[in-house]
């Protein structure tokens, strides 16, 4: 079938599906502020963007399933991404990030449910617990845009009321996720606030669950005794 085909072909391209999921989160991360704001910069980023649809739809798809789940969501994310540059509409873009934001969400839920399996803590589940954390980062900053688009004057952006652009918007997710709130953006609106607490205990739990799941990698001490007792 094509879908198997085109499934297979993406998986030998991304052989460490979670390591490359993780480097193009880092780059996007890591990339988005030094894009400047301009039609040319907003290309770049949207490059980038596809790129990370991409290896999120290879992460996903270990399934016939899951991989067709992930297409149905990233096509559409990217045609009303293009179309809402092109025609500058934001409406189109509002709507390019409600499916980006549904299959970030899905991605965020597999890979959780793929790293705490208990099994063996590979290598790949390791990336795969990394890119969840950032996953969890670029799917707020997508939500924290929808909510400015049908709240306006929901974020004060340096002292002054604004609608988040997509840097923004990832700067405050970030900032949000790991408790660090250096406050030149804030939320004003209950909605906004609201995600913004979502976010903070979405961060902490998963810090913790991660570090109880490596933990319960190794047996504890006292298998170590009673192996060495006669």
């Amino acid at each position: 079938m094509a879908v198997d085909a085109t499934r297979d072909a993406l998986s030998h391209i991304f052989f460490q599906r979670c390591f490359w999921l993780f480097a193009v989160l880092l780059a996007l991360i890591g990339g988005v502020s030094f894009v400047p704001a301009t039609d040319h910069g907003r290309l770049v980023v949207s490059g980038v963007n596809m790129f990370l649809l991409i290896a999120t739809v290879a992460a996903v798809g270990r399934t016939s399933l899951s991989f067709v789940v992930g297409l149905l969501l990233a096509v559409p994310a990217v045609w009303f991404q293009y179309v809402g540059l092109w025609h500058d509409s934001d409406t189109d873009l509002t709507w390019s990030w409600m499916f980006s934001a549904a299959l970030y969400f899905m991605t965020t839920a597999y890979l959780l449910r793929y790293v705490f399996q208990p099994r063996i803590m590979t290598q790949d589940k390791l990336f795969g617990a990394a890119a969840a954390y950032l996953l969890i980062g670029v799917l707020w900053a997508y939500l924290y845009a929808i909510v400015g688009f049908f709240y306006p004057q929901s974020y004060m952006i340096v002292g002054q009321p604004g609608r988040l652009v997509y840097a923004d918007a990832l700067y405050l997710s970030i900032t949000v996720l790991t408790s660090t709130g250096f406050g030149d953006v804030t939320p004003l609106t209950r909605q906004a606030r609201g995600l913004c607490m979502i976010e903070q205990i979405s961060g902490a739990l998963f810090v913790a669950i991660l570090i109880a799941r490596l933990a319960g990698v190794y047996p504890p001490r006292e298998s170590y005794i009673d192996d060495k007792e006669p």
